[in-house]
Parts: structure tokens; C-alpha cells; sequence
């Protein structure tokens, strides 16, 4: 992580809960907020004006939500600017956390976790890593799939043509929730291996992350519900 604070944009509609992530967060001498929003298109603006480096969204609240402010910041992003998105909801399986993540979040966490977890999840999304465990996004994907674009019948979709067979074989082993430890055991190679394999499938199909990998291969037809 880089020696700099991460920087940190408060995104819920009760200036309660803000006030208590904040007294949380701010007794961490490697993370910083610079504001605070109490609504959806607050938290756009202010993520334009800021530049937070993790933007800590509630997924419910009036007006714009969660969901279409999260959608907003990770279309406007810069080159130079690449802010990561952590929803908090109240429910770890609803059905707008997978449309959260299928907008650009990097993760989500339930609003009680301890803050030791909050504080873990923060960091690990500031370092470019998804916090939601690919397995809980299969979950997810399982219990949601039918609010998934249809899934296309007339041959790979684009992007997969680009991967080797290799690749393709990992993907689908990401989408089932394997960790690179267990691909690697799976088949058979150095767990440096899988890590290089999945890097170079995110950056072909231009993927910020695993959990948006699980949501590609879902809406691709890598994999389909309920698969093992």
C-alpha cells in the first residue's frame, strides 16, 4: 500500500451512521476523510471534486441510490483517477448488491461488521482488490440470475476469442469461486502461474477485478446457474 492516507468519501443518508463511520475510521493513522454525502448525486459531485481513493456507499437512499451513483463514479473515472466503490447494505444476500457489483463496486460489506473488518475492507479495496469473496458473489449470481441479460446462444461472446484455452479454463474456475490456491491445485501448476493466468484475463477483457470476472462469465455464459 502506498505510504499516502487513503483517502475516504462518506457516502449514507443519516448523518448518525457517518458520524460513527467516521469517528471509526479516523482513529486509523492510514486512512483519511476528506467528506461526506447524503445522497447519491452528492456523492458523484463530491467524488469529482474530492478524489477519494474509496468511495464508502450505502446502497439505499433517496433519490439517486447506491446503485446508479455507483454506476456514475466509475463511468466518469479518469485516467489519473480510479476511485473504488465499497457498498454497505444491511442484507449480504439482496438482490442489489449483484446489480452494485455489475455497476463497477469493487465489493460490499454488511453495515454491523465489526470495525476491524471495516478498517481490513477499506485497505483492500485502496490496494485494487475486491473485498467480496468470489464464492459469495456465485451465491449471489445463483439466487439472481434472472435479472441477467439474456444469455447469448450465437457463439462467444466478445472478448473471450482473445483468451487461450488456458485462460478460458481459469476463468471458469475463478466463476466457481476458487481461490488461485485451489486452481493451481486443480491443475496441477504454481499458484504464480494462475495468479499470471487471471491477470491476463482481466486485462483482456478489460475487467477491473475477480468479482466483476464471476459476473462476466455468468453473463457470458462461461457458466451458468447452479453450475459446480
Amino acid at each position: 500500500m502506498s505510504t499516502a492516507a487513503v483517502r475516504i468519501l462518506l457516502v449514507d443518508d443519516q448523518p448518525l451512521l457517518r458520524t460513527g463511520f467516521r469517528l471509526i475510521l479516523e482513529s486509523e493513522p492510514d486512512l483519511t476523510i476528506v467528506g461526506e454525502a447524503g445522497d447519491g448525486a452528492a456523492a458523484v459531485e463530491a467524488t469529482r471534486g474530492l478524489l477519494p481513493d474509496v468511495v464508502l456507499m450505502d446502497i439505499r437512499m433517496p433519490g439517486v441510490d447506491g446503485i446508479e451513483a455507483t454506476r456514475r463514479i466509475v463511468r466518469d473515472r479518469a485516467a489519473a483517477h480510479d476511485p473504488r466503490v465499497l457498498i454497505l447494505t444491511t442484507f449480504d444476500l439482496d438482490e442489489y448488491v449483484i446489480e452494485a457489483v455489475r455497476a463497477g463496486a469493487s465489493g460490499f460489506l454488511l453495515k454491523d461488521a465489526p470495525p476491524e473488518d471495516l478498517i481490513s475492507a477499506i485497505r483492500i479495496v485502496a490496494d485494487g482488490d475486491a473485498i467480496v469473496a468470489p464464492s459469495v458473489t456465485r451465491r449471489l449470481l445463483d439466487r439472481f440470475a434472472s435479472r441477467l441479460p439474456a444469455l447469448r446462444e450465437e457463439g462467444p461472446p466478445p472478448g473471450l476469442d482473445h483468451l487461450t484455452d488456458r485462460e478460458r479454463e481459469v476463468l471458469g474456475h475463478v466463476a466457481r469461486g476458487l481461490s488461485n490456491a485451489e486452481i493451481a491445485r486443480e491443475l496441477v501448476v504454481s499458484e504464480t502461474t494462475i495468479k499470471t493466468h487471471v491477470g491476463n484475463v482481466l486485462a483482456k477483457l478489460g475487467l477491473r477485478d475477480r468479482v466483476q470476472a464471476v459476473v462476466y462469465a455468468y453473463e457470458t455464459g462461461v457458466i451458468r446457474p447452479g453450475a459446480h
